[in-house]
């Protein structure tokens, strides 16, 4: 497939509005990577200026080495995936699949082969005469990659593909993509503002905000070592709890509780004797039995495990607790957190991270 480089690229638009700041990436050869970030941090205009359907402001691309940053978008090898599939509602499954190849005069016995595989690839042969209007969402949208496959790119680009389906249908297609991945091996790029796709199908994930870079690594990197807040913030669910507390020598003080620190928590917060940090704390690395009190106001059960909402003093806290709980209103709750994370009121850098990486 391809590798593929971003140096130093900025969008700037006419109006003079920075809509991406200095993003820089390195694309392994078969590597997804999934571009992940809240609406208008500038994940889609990245995906746009590499697909060629935005100009790049300042900085260059390269593909397998050569820089493209000029070449038009038909030149570049890769295939695009829209969120609103893009089909031609006149055409059969097939004549859409084979809309691309038939533009380039390919020999129709090749084109036939090519559709006739991807289709089995993908689940539809038995739809290849059907109009987009007889498929389901989900249907549609693999038409758009079966199109997009036929082609056989160097690399393929997701903007936001399962956006416009039901949940349901989200996760079977989420699990396509993952196999599809898989099975072709392909360099893949897929935007999204769903953390839950971008934890399930990344090999890496960059996280966005407001144009720049926060975070670059593995999802497990992400969700245990997150760079600073807003990283923190972004990934997980239930979000992770924020207290603003003192570091106080074996203790963190709040305004109204206090949480006690291991010796290695110490020694990781020792420049931070008497400062002010946030303290973070996932719902899940909170667990029953400790010196800490959640007054509970309600209990939302899961299944195999329950959340609880509740107040620590007068702080708001989210629980996930394992098992099948039946908490009441004003019910109080011992709980200790077998994980906290650290960040610099100033910077909100986390504190501490270099040292575990």
């Amino acid at each position: 497939m391809a590798q593929l480089r971003l140096e130093h690229v900025d969008k700037i638009y006419d109006n003079k509005v920075q809509a991406v700041f200095d993003f820089n990436l390195d694309v392994k050869d078969g590597e997804l990577i999934v571009l992940v970030g809240p609406s208008g941090c500038g994940k889609s205009t990245t995906l746009r200026m590499i697909a060629g359907l935005e100009d790049i402001s300042r900085g260059h691309l390269f593909l397998d080495g050569k820089d493209i940053t000029q070449t038009p978008a038909k030149d570049r090898d890769m295939a695009m995936v829209f969120q609103n599939y893009a089909l031609y509602g006149h055409m059969t499954v097939y004549e859409n699949m084979a809309f691309s190849l038939t533009l380039r005069k390919e020999d129709p016995n090749v084109i036939h082969k090519k559709v006739l595989a991807a289709a089995e690839i993908l689940d539809l042969t038995s739809q290849l005469n059907k109009k987009p209007s007889q498929l389901s969402g989900g249907q549609r949208q693999r038409v758009a990659m079966g199109r997009s496959i036929v082609r056989n790119p160097k690399v393929f680009l997701f903007d936001e593909p399962l956006s416009n389906l039901d949940a349901k249908l989200r996760g079977a297609t989420r699990r396509e993509i993952l196999l599809l991945h898989k099975r072709l091996g392909a360099t893949m790029l897929y935007v999204t503002h769903d953390q839950t796709e971008a934890l399930t199908l990344a090999d890496r994930i960059v996280c966005m905000s407001m144009g720049h870079v926060q975070q670059v690594g593995t999802p497990l990197e992400l969700y245990d070592s997150p760079a600073n807040l807003f990283v923190a913030s972004f990934i997980g669910l239930p979000p992770m709890n924020f207290f603003d507390v003192t570091v106080k020598g074996d203790k963190l003080e709040g305004k109204d509780f206090q949480v006690p620190l291991t010796a290695e928590e110490q020694k990781t917060l020792s420049s931070y004797q008497g400062k002010e940090i946030t303290l973070g704390v996932r719902p899940e690395n909170i667990v029953e039995g400790g010196s800490l009190q959640i007054k509970v106001f309600s209990n939302e059960n899961l299944g195999m495990n329950t959340l609880v909402h509740g107040h620590l003093g007068s702080a708001r806290i989210t629980a996930k607790l394992r098992g099948w709980k039946n908490y009441k209103e004003h019910d109080v709750v011992n709980v200790s957190f077998d994980r906290k994370h650290f960040f610099d009121k100033e910077t909100t850098n986390a504190i501490g991270r270099e040292q575990k990486q």
